[in-house]
């Protein structure tokens, strides 16, 4: 409905608790920002091992008789976003199988470069697969390993693909997480104190799955590192040496929970500055009211409003009930989609000149829509402020993107944008003060390839990858 970039999902894992499968669905439920279209756990108690996914949200899927099909004490969950042509169940994670080394269940957040190629090598020797999703990639590679050891076999496996992965897999005793070498995507570690001292270790996405279960925060798993936690206890090892670092900044841009720690770093605070900052580029000399686009706008806008002094104001009421709908109206009710959506609130709008923060213009078709609401609201001016540079390349490392040619600020100016959104002035956060915003000012550690074309690993297939993204 709305014309936003979407992450493709998120990951969870626990392990030494009683009541892992439920913890593993509260986890999931304080991810489902990060994907709505699949949900699944995979639960073991030491000796066997079971699976559950379905289409739609998580609290609808695991009710309390399905968690209570599902007894031990280790568990991974995953909670997903798919591309169009990929929303069947087929593709939801984990995927489970039992092989030569035994019952083996695995869910991954990221999008693997090389997957069409390793796919096609390993079809030729004869491997049959069941979905169209890059993680069952990672199984086949495992199961075609020499090494019979769980851990060798899946380093074996990391050390062929290339892309974006974070990765959790269980076995009939343990757990294995790891995460690529770059570190595209987040992957937090923490750990929950049981009684006796006992000590449960639980990864995720982000931390405000950890918020929710009681779980205190240690640290990231990082880049080319993995983790192994059995009935020994846990190690710590790295499968590969870390490459360019590239965290993907969006993760503070739009896609974390604002209450979460990503890399290392407040959501919350990386926002605010990006407001605070393009305030100081891109200032609005005539603003009365500073309005964000709910909910992605709101900390860049608090961080705007701030830096100019100008009063904040939830001037857009966004309905966090709206599903999917099948019924439209005629045409005659213009931009159907977004008043669904959002409504805005007139008397604080009427006769203002209003700054609009929103987190990104991706096609323009929204923002236009907004605009358009927020003048028909009364306002006497409107200018929109994105506390991100201008998107001018698709993502292939687990974001769900639209191509080149979709993206408005690949084939057209800021002004060009700004007439087509219908503002009446358009303002970006320039590319240094982002990078300032999240801390990366001195080592680069970010990926920026979606403002600036350049990827920070060879992509073997762009035809595929445009074709085929999702995990």
């Amino acid at each position: 409905m709305f014309d936003k970039f979407h992450e493709e999902c998120g990951v969870m894992a626990i392990y030494g608790h009683p009541e892992a499968a439920n913890l593993a669905y509260l986890g999931l439920h304080a991810l489902q920002h990060r994907g709505q279209e699949s949900c699944g756990l995979a639960v073991t108690d030491g000796k066997h091992l079971k699976c559950h996914k379905e289409m739609g949200h998580v609290a609808d899927i695991f009710r309390p008789e399905v968690i209570g099909r599902l007894p031990g004490h280790v568990a991974i969950g995953h909670t997903r976003y798919s591309t169009s042509g990929d929303t069947v169940l087929l593709n939801a994670q984990p995927f489970a199988v039992n092989c030569a080394k035994g019952q083996i269940a695995v869910a991954h957040n990221g999008n693997l470069t090389n997957a069409a190629e390793l796919r096609a090598m390993l079809e030729s020797e004869g491997a049959i697969f069941q979905a169209t999703s890059d993680t069952e990639v990672v199984l086949h590679l495992m199961a075609h390993s020499r090494e019979k050891n769980l851990a060798e076999a899946l380093r074996e496996a990391l050390l062929q693909i290339e892309g974006a992965y974070s990765l959790v897999l269980i076995a009939q005793d343990s757990l294995i997480v790891a995460r690529d070498p770059h570190g595209f995507r987040p992957l937090a570690m923490g750990q929950l104190e049981l009684s006796g001292g006992r000590i449960s270790y639980v990864f995720a996405s982000e931390t405000c799955a950890f918020d929710l279960i009681g779980a205190v925060y240690v640290g990231d798993v990082d880049p080319g590192e993995m983790v192994i936690v059995g009935p020994k206890g846990i190690s710590r090892e790295r499968f590969a040496k870390p490459r360019n670092p590239a965290h993907c900044v969006f993760e503070h841009v739009y896609f974390s929970r604002p209450d979460s720690v990503v890399f290392g770093r407040s959501v919350q605070h990386s926002r605010e500055e990006m407001g605070k900052l393009l305030a100081r580029a891109c200032p609005a000399p005539t603003a009365d009211v500073i309005v964000p686009v709910p909910d992605s706008g709101v900390a860049a806008a608090l961080g705007f409003a701030t830096e100019a002094g100008v009063p904040f104001r939830q001037a857009l009421i966004r309905n966090h009930y709206v599903g999917r709908t099948f019924i439209e109206p005629s045409q005659a009710i213009r931009d159907f989609g977004v008043k669904l959506k959002l409504n805005p609130v007139r008397h604080l709008l009427k006769g203002k000149s209003v700054v609009l923060v929103d987190d990104s213009i991706v096609r323009g078709t929204t923002s236009r829509k907004i605009v358009r609401m927020v003048r028909n609201a009364g306002a006497r001016e409107v200018h929109m402020r994105i506390s991100c540079p201008p998107t001018v390349s698709p993502c292939f490392y687990g974001v769900d993107t639209p191509t080149k040619g979709e993206l408005i600020a690949a084939n057209n100016s800021v002004e060009e944008i700004r007439r087509f959104v219908e503002a009446d002035s358009l303002g970006y956060l320039p590319l240094p003060m982002l990078r300032e915003a999240v801390g990366d000012s001195e080592r680069l550690d970010y990926c920026y390839a979606c403002y600036t074309g350049d990827y920070p690993t060879d992509l073997v297939s762009i035809e595929s990858l445009i074709g085929a993204k999702g995990n």
